[in-house]
């Protein structure tokens, strides 16, 4: 069972500087106490971290530094299963994501929130992500902004079927409902099986490009070939719970052809078809409509910000320094 600061969490005090009393920032990481600490004061509402068996002593520095900070700590990694343990926590309508390496920007959260208590069928706000000190736009936020989907009435922004974990505030009731991100995909891919599942519960998602999150990449960090690995693998897992068989068949072939790492990913997907198989349930068409439609617009086989990676490949961005290589703090595949 996870370690929890007790039944009078001082999360739920206003730290100072608190922008918005319906928000809450849930933080899930491993092994990153430097980064940890610095992006943690940063965060303008209270804040929830989830640790994922960390051994670089994160969470007694948290507890000692940040007693506004509710500290969950895990007895082993989970991923990012541990955000839907830290949401579990939740009594705000809203939760805004981070990463140990990234903070929203002031304003943002209330704008997000804002926008989300306006329009009640909107489940989820993706931020727009500015990388390192010069606040480089992350390549993903251009794909996400040219959205060829159709737009949810009267709802502002760019209509998504997925996000970014890190940028995104979520309707806590649609999360829950949903059922968070889950413990067979964990990391990294996990935005997708949750966005789909948004969706064919007719919950709408939006990109607004001026809700905006900071992310100064960690340095700790695995190569490239354990994100193409980690993503293969989620991407099937995903497939097999939620996508026809055709997609199941589609993505397993194309990470089997391209060899490497992402046939890696389809062995190392092995062990947890069991649990996916038993996760099963089809999309409804309208989802897969959409689906198909994203496919179809795709120029290359990487459409990480609307839907992970379709046709199994990683989902690549063009910036080395944003997001695309594994975090050690949520590894594909957590200790058992």
């Amino acid at each position: 069972m996870p370690h929890d600061d007790g039944p009078d969490p001082a999360a739920h005090l206003q730290p100072a500087g608190a922008e918005d009393a319906r928000v809450t920032v849930v933080v899930a990481s491993r092994n990153r106490r430097a980064e940890l600490l610095a992006s943690l004061a940063r965060h303008r509402a209270p804040v929830v971290y989830v640790d994922n068996h960390s051994t670089d002593g994160s969470v007694a520095a948290v507890r000692g530094h940040l007693p506004h900070v509710r500290v969950i700590a895990l007895p082993r990694n989970l991923g990012a299963y541990a955000r839907t343990i830290g949401v579990s926590h939740v009594t705000t309508p809203f939760v805004a994501f981070a990463d140990d390496d990234s903070w929203w920007a002031p304003g943002a959260l209330a704008t997000a929130a804002t926008v989300l208590a306006e329009h009640p069928r909107l489940a989820l706000v993706a931020a727009r992500i500015l990388v390192g000190p010069d606040e480089r736009l992350d390549p993903v936020c251009r794909e996400m902004a040219a959205s060829p989907l159709p737009s949810a009435a009267g709802v502002p922004g760019a209509p998504l079927l997925g996000f970014v974990a890190c940028a995104a505030m979520v309707r806590t009731e649609a999360f829950r409902a949903a059922g968070g991100f889950d413990a067979v995909v964990r990391f990294p891919g996990e935005e997708e099986r949750l966005a789909l599942d948004l969706a064919a519960r007719g919950w709408a998602m939006t990109y607004l490009g001026d809700v905006v999150v900071h992310h100064h990449p960690s340095p700790i960090r695995h190569g490239p070939a354990a994100r193409q690995r980690g993503v293969a693998r989620s991407s099937l897992l995903t497939a097999v719970m939620r996508l026809t068989w055709r997609h199941v068949a589609g993505r397993a072939w194309h990470a089997v052809r391209a060899g490497g790492p992402r046939r890696a990913g389809v062995v190392a997907a092995g062990p947890d078809l069991p649990a996916a198989l038993r996760a099963r349930q089809r999309l409804p068409a309208a989802v897969l409509a959409q689906l198909a439609l994203l496919e179809g617009r795709a120029p290359s086989r990487a459409r990480a910000p609307l839907l992970t990676a379709p046709t199994g490949a990683p989902a690549h961005r063009a910036d080395p320094h944003t997001k695309a290589r594994t975090d050690p703090r949520m590894s594909p595949e957590p200790t058992r």
